[in-house]
């Protein structure tokens, strides 16, 4: 990407698009647009109508272009979902230099071996996250390059995607007329906006509450050991609001936004007893409703468990239940719930934060932003790279070409 001051993020999920231009400026990024367009032709994070997801992408930018007063030619783009998912795998070979001495040829070639694995039928193995190395008998190397051994052995996550979902994507994007200078997996874009190299380090589960599907990213050791997703979301709880209460999506989302909460704290629960059963009454030109605040939360509260739980399983497979210092960090759309967080602390017993974007003025209140202000932050060119945008700058390049041979 040619070094330039203007850099665009373009977020595209199954409910929204959403497009943000930033400034570079010393030490951090100033928006100059984020807009927000309703998203249609996507199910269940994959395009299944490139030309509807086209047009959508379009007004985003255009809306953009004359909020900011700027041309945008060019995007960084996400892919999630279930386009993109991890499997473990492993290579070996031998050292092939005489004095036994790693060469950056044996580092390729391991690594070239870490791909020798089935795979579904049209998936493409995308980039390999490199875990650890073994030399001979000595585990945990990070860096085998001139080491000495007779034998290397790799231990990675390979990072794929299903392909036609990916050419759907990026189609749908260049048809909008815009150049697409990366695509990156949403949960990678995310944690370089959201989380701190310490959490990366300590081990941190972040969990993205999207409309129809919930990701749960792990990391440790400062690289990410584990991507799951959920055909589950906030929508799902929208729909058990209209379902209960009787009423329209449109009137449940709303009543979602205004009035809901997950949880009754122990002082609320004693103060508000009376007030818990006090009717709410929603009045519009399909019908009144009334209910109470009690009724909300026994709907709300079963399916954020229900998603919780899903995230525990989870974690306990892959040895990580109550075992993360770095806690959890919640980020998307379906956070902005009030009490998520303490339900969330209570279920996974662990310590839990909201994340909010870094470095970027105007979006640091809104974990919506998550994504797409991760990949604003990747895309700006810092000559010092100051701060905390200096360290997902670098971060960022580790996973920042995964994609290009894959863009038609």
């Amino acid at each position: 990407m040619a070094k330039s001051n203007i850099v665009t993020g373009l977020d595209i999920g199954t409910s929204s698009i959403k497009c943000l231009v930033v400034q570079k400026r010393p030490n951090e990024c100033e928006v100059l647009s984020c807009v927000e367009v309703p998203s249609f032709g996507i199910k269940r994070g994959a395009v299944d109508n490139v030309d509807e997801v086209a047009k959508n992408v379009q007004l985003a930018i255009s809306n953009a272009e004359k909020e900011c007063g700027q041309k945008i030619t060019s995007v960084l783009v996400n892919i999630g979902g279930n386009n993109v998912y991890v499997i473990p795998s492993d290579g070996i070979i031998s050292v092939s230099r005489a004095d036994q001495r790693i060469s950056k040829e044996d580092v390729d070639r391991v690594i070239q071996a870490t791909k020798a694995i089935n795979l579904p039928k049209d998936d493409e193995v995308l980039d390999v996250i490199e875990r650890e190395f073994i030399v001979d008998d000595r585990k945990g190397v990070k860096h085998p390059l001139d080491l000495t051994g007779v034998r290397l052995e790799a231990k990675v996550l390979l990072l794929c995607v299903f392909s036609r979902d990916f050419l759907n994507l990026t189609q749908a994007v260049l048809n909008s007329k815009v150049q697409i200078n990366d695509v990156i997996p949403s949960s990678l874009a995310a944690s370089n906006s959201v989380l701190t190299p310490q959490q990366k380090e300590l081990g941190v589960a972040m969990i993205d509450i999207g409309a129809v599907t919930t990701t749960l990213s792990v990391f440790e050791d400062g690289d990410l050991i584990h991507l799951a997703v959920f055909p589950i979301g906030s929508s799902h709880i929208t729909n058990d609001i209209a379902i209960g209460l009787k009423t329209e999506v449109s009137t449940a989302e709303s009543i979602k936004k205004q009035h809901g909460t997950c949880i009754f704290n122990k002082k609320e629960k004693e103060a508000i007893k009376d007030q818990a059963h006090r009717k709410i009454e929603i009045i519009d030109k399909s019908s009144d409703l009334s209910f109470s605040k009690k009724e909300l939360v026994d709907i709300i509260e079963p399916r954020v468990s229900e998603i919780l739980d899903l995230i525990q399983k989870e974690l306990k497979k892959i040895g990580k239940h109550k075992m993360l210092p770095g806690g959890v960090v919640l980020i998307g759309g379906g956070v902005k719930l009030p009490r998520i967080k303490e339900l969330t602390k209570e279920f996974l017993e662990l310590n839990c934060e909201i994340g909010f974007p870094k470095g970027i003025m105007g979006v640091q209140n809104d974990p919506a932003l998550a994504t797409v202000a991760g990949l604003v932050i990747g895309g700006v060119d810092f000559e010092e790279e100051p701060g905390i945008l200096g360290v997902v700058k670098a971060l960022f390049f580790k996973i920042k070409k995964f994609f290009k041979n894959f863009i038609p």
